[in-house]
Order: C-alpha cells, then sequence, then structure tokens
C-alpha cells in the first residue's frame, strides 16, 4: 500500500476507569427516521439534550462515508489522522482492513473528501440541526471520525463538547454523531446524562483525557443510545456524555459533524479556560 508522506499522529493510552462509570439499563427512545422529527421530538431535545434518530443516512451514504475514509488512508490531503498507541511501532506492517482498525481518529476530512463532505451538507440532516439549533444559519464548525478498533478501542471519557471550542460557554452547538457500524452496549457506542446540558458549564480536567471528573458524573441519569449503521444521535453541546471502550470482536466507527449559528462569537483561550478549566484555579476532581 503507498501512503502520502505525512507526519502521523499516534494516540497515548490513557489507562483504565472505573466499572460503575456507564450504566446499560436505560435505551435511549429512537425516533423512526428524520422525516419523524417534528414539533414534539425538537422540544424533547431542548429538554432533554439529545434526540436519537435512525436511520439518518441510507446504506449506500454509510458506504460513501467509509470508501471516504478508507481513501484517506491512501491520501490524507489535509485530513488529520491518529492511530490507536498499539500500533505505533507496527503502522508500517499494516494494509488494507488492518490499517483501518488501527486509526482512532480522523479529522478535517470534509475537504479532503467529496463523498463525505456530501454527507454533512445532506439536507435532509441540516434541515434537523437548523430546527434544534432554533436558526436557519447554521455553519459546519468541526468534522471528525471516531474509531474503536475490535479489542482495542479506549475509552471517550465523559465530557462536554463545548468544553473543547473557544466559543462563548452557551453557544447551541448541535453535535451529530453517526454510526457507520453496529454501535453496541459492547462496543462502545454513545452514553448520555439527560437533561444536564441545563446544568451549564462544568469544570474538565486532564486525567485519562481532557474530561469531567468521574466523581461528579450522574450515572443515576445515564442513557444508553445503541444505533444501527446510518442511526444519528444530535446532542446539545453543553451535555455530558462519553463512549465505553470496545472489549468486543467487532468494529464501532463513526462520524460526527458540529455545527453552530453562523453568529456564535469566539472567545479567547484565556476566556474559554476560565469557565471550563478551573483545575488551574483550585477547582479539584
Amino acid at each position: 500500500m503507498t501512503v502520502t508522506n505525512r507526519p502521523l499522529r499516534v494516540d497515548t493510552d490513557r489507562g483504565d476507569y472505573p466499572a460503575d462509570l456507564y450504566r446499560f439499563d436505560h435505551p435511549a427512545e429512537v425516533v423512526p427516521g428524520l422525516e419523524r422529527v417534528g414539533d414534539a421530538e425538537v422540544r424533547r431535545y431542548l429538554d432533554e439534550g439529545y434526540l436519537a434518530v435512525a436511520p439518518a443516512l441510507t446504506g449506500g451514504q454509510v458506504d460513501e462515508a467509509l470508501a471516504g475514509l478508507q481513501a484517506l488512508l491512501l491520501d490524507p490531503r489535509d485530513a488529520d489522522v491518529e492511530f490507536e498507541a498499539w500500533a505505533a511501532d507496527r503502522l508500517d506492517e499494516l494494509d488494507g482492513e488492518e490499517r483501518f482498525n488501527a486509526v482512532r481518529k480522523f479529522m478535517w476530512f470534509v475537504g479532503a473528501d467529496e463523498r463525505l463532505r456530501r454527507i454533512s451538507q445532506d439536507e435532509r440532516l441540516l434541515t434537523v440541526v437548523r430546527r434544534l439549533a432554533g436558526t436557519d444559519d447554521v455553519v459546519m464548525m468541526q468534522d471528525m471520525a471516531l474509531l474503536k478498533p475490535p479489542g482495542g478501542g479506549r475509552e471517550k471519557p465523559w465530557h462536554q463538547d463545548n468544553a473543547f471550542f473557544n466559543l462563548e460557554p452557551d453557544t447551541p452547538t448541535v453535535g451529530v454523531w453517526i454510526a457507520l457500524d453496529r454501535a453496541t452496549p459492547e462496543n462502545g457506542c454513545m452514553h448520555v446524562i439527560s437533561e444536564s446540558h441545563r446544568e451549564g458549564p462544568a469544570p474538565h480536567f486532564m486525567r485519562r483525557d481532557w474530561q469531567l471528573c468521574d466523581d461528579d458524573v450522574q450515572t443515576s441519569r445515564d442513557v444508553v443510545v445503541p444505533l444501527p449503521p446510518g442511526g444519528a444521535l444530535f446532542f446539545n453541546g453543553l451535555i455530558h456524555h462519553g463512549t465505553p471502550a470496545n472489549r468486543t470482536n467487532l468494529r464501532r466507527r463513526a462520524v460526527q459533524f458540529h455545527y453552530v449559528p453562523r453568529s456564535a462569537v469566539k472567545v479567547t483561550e484565556d476566556e474559554h479556560l476560565a469557565v471550563f478549566g478551573l483545575e488551574g484555579r483550585g477547582a479539584t476532581c
């Protein structure tokens, strides 16, 4: 396999997590298709901070997304590709599906692959995003693909997505997480803490990742969100969410887009950390 000469990024293994940090007994209600998202579903999103929809992409779109990511392994162009820690010394030995299984994250790929760009601008998706954001003028701020390879995909600890963006903390960010494989409780599907977006920004700490303190997670409100390929989770940028590790021999791949109102206001790094990075101001975890 010929790979474009581009520096490779390798993730660092951040360790394990408490066994009781995720619950699996409260599955999300799933709306049966984007066309079924009406006023009641929008109100539910505003109340609970998330909305699961399946299907959201067609089977053909799922195939296109996977083909686009596969192509980026050969020619990343302006996209970033981050590999799992275990693959750091073996990348030259991996080819085809093995190399795909070694990837943890792709970022900034919509400008590098037309198939993925089309999905990010799918009008059916954007119609729902606009309703959830409360404005007709939204822009995509970020694109990424998060992968959990078989038996090695690590946890993404509980966090708020707005903690990663230098925007006003209460910006009505809408994340759209789309399963490309069947996402199950066993292989690391999404979990959300229902209604946690109403509690506002929370301090984040650099522990296993940039994350909420484990002790602050209200696991009694944990909603697990299994989805079929093409199913989507729409979620507020302040909702607490995370994904446990993949302990199975099945892949769990997903693409994720973040949309904000065009009027969203940027803040400085210092202003951002004054809200989300309170560890430097004496907050403890």
